[in-house]
Parts: C-alpha cells; sequence; structure tokens
C-alpha cells in the first residue's frame, strides 16, 4: 500500500475519516510547538475511541512500531475526546518515553472508534480480526481455593461446568479489585496469536504475573466489540494543515 494515502474503511462503511486523524494529529503538534489548533469542521459524534501513534518503518513494506496507544470505553465526543486522547496516548503511555517534536515526520495516527459492544459467555466467542476483546477477571489471590484437577490442566474447555470451589479460609478476606485489559480488533491477526494466546497477553498486560490455569481463563468476563479506523502519516496531516492556511512550520 502507499504510504503517502490515508488507510479508510470503504465508502459504504466510513465511520472513521481522514479528518479524525488529522485532528488527533493536529492537537498533538500544537502541543509540541506551541501553535494555536485548527477547528474541526467534522460532526461531534459520540463514540468511545482509541488513539494509536506508530512509528513508520523507514524500511519499504515495513511495519510500523507503536508509540503509543490509549482510549476510552466510555462514549466521548469526538472534537474534544481525540484530542484529549491524542496527547494522553503521546504523553502518558507508560510504556513509552513522552513524543517529541523531532518524532513528528516519522509518526502515523490511528483512531479506532468502538461500535457493537456485546458480552458473550465463553472467552473463545469472538474472532481475530472482527472483534476487539476486553477482559475483567477476579484478582486470582482474590479467589477461592479450587480443589478439583481440573485448575491443573492448561487444555481449554471453555464450555465445561465450573469447577468446584471451597470458601475463602478467613472470613476477613478482602478481595481485590478485579484485573482488566483489552486488545483492538487486530492486535491479535498482527501478531499471529491464537484466541488463547490472545487471552493469556491479555491477562499478562491486566497485571497477573502469576500461573494461567483454565480455571482463570473460565474466570474472565468478556466483552468483544468491533472498531471504525482509518490510518494518517505526517505528510497527510501536513498536506491538510497547510491547505487550511495554517502552514506547520
Amino acid at each position: 500500500m502507499d504510504v503517502d494515502t490515508p488507510l479508510v474503511e470503504p465508502i459504504e462503511e466510513q465511520t472513521c475519516i481522514p479528518e479524525h486523524c488529522y485532528h488527533a494529529f493536529d492537537a498533538l503538534y500544537c502541543a509540541l510547538v506551541g501553535a494555536t489548533p485548527l477547528i474541526p469542521k467534522f460532526p461531534d459524534d459520540k463514540y468511545p475511541l482509541f488513539v494509536t501513534w506508530n512509528t513508520r518503518s523507514a524500511k519499504p513494506g515495513g511495519s510500523p512500531r507503536l508509540r503509543g496507544c490509549i482510549g476510552c470505553f466510555e462514549p466521548l465526543s469526538l472534537h474534544d475526546g481525540l484530542a484529549e486522547y491524542a496527547l494522553i496516548s503521546a504523553f502518558r503511555d507508560t510504556r513509552f518515553r513522552k513524543i517529541e517534536e523531532r518524532e513528528l515526520p516519522k509518526l502515523e495516527c490511528c483512531i479506532s472508534l468502538l461500535t457493537d459492544f456485546e458480552d458473550v459467555t465463553s472467552y473463545l466467542d469472538w474472532t481475530p480480526g472482527t472483534h476487539g476483546i476486553y477482559i475483567s477477571f477476579p484478582h486470582p489471590s482474590s479467589l477461592p481455593l479450587v480443589t478439583s484437577p481440573l485448575s491443573s490442566s492448561s487444555t481449554p474447555s471453555p464450555l465445561s461446568s465450573s469447577a468446584s470451589l471451597t470458601p475463602p479460609r478467613s472470613n476477613y478476606f478482602k478481595p481485590k479489585r478485579p484485573l482488566t485489559a483489552t486488545y483492538l480488533p487486530e492486535v491479535a491477526v498482527e501478531q499471529g496469536w491464537s484466541k488463547v494466546e490472545a487471552i493469556d497477553s491479555a491477562i499478562r498486560k491486566a497485571g497477573w504475573d502469576g500461573r494461567i490455569s483454565e480455571d482463570l481463563r473460565r474466570s474472565i468476563s468478556l466483552r468483544r466489540y468491533q472498531s471504525r479506523h482509518c490510518v494518517v502519516g505526517w505528510d497527510e496531516y501536513y498536506a491538510w494543515r497547510d491547505s487550511r492556511a495554517a502552514p506547520a512550520n
């Protein structure tokens, strides 16, 4: 694909448009250089959304490298929400250092607007590439003791009945808050993961570094969702801002 051409959805499915990415890019550019952001002209609809920053590969056909990705599952107005999360993703993703002005020419921005949320009963009831996943599960240290031999099995059987559980040892047991994590629809495909591998990675992402058992997987509450997304690079943004009579110098 030509890297100078924005990646957008087919016309009949367009929900996310290049102007959404331009607006996010504009928020970041102006924050870094002290310029005045341009007023967006697209409708101020509300969506749950994610803003992803990638560094484009210097090699033709090379894969971009993640530089920051944070979003919100509450519907946000696009004018304010995209600008806010463009900066949160650029400056407050703790996996990365803050994005600097010198990096702008190498960046691409991907906007994901989330749709079609569905709660499912099995942690395998989703399709990589079509569904994103949001998982929530009790902190394993707060789970009652498991007496069933199934707890030692790593073979997925999400449709089997739950193992028998014994009560907590103490009446004063205080559970920790649930752990949560999400992956956008494209992540499992990009990483070459099976569903179980994606689930296990999400469990790690949520903060659990202990053993992952089948009982732990079956304790997950999973909400699947879809997304509409668009990707543009710095050159496309530069041309857009220049066309709005406010050159990005």
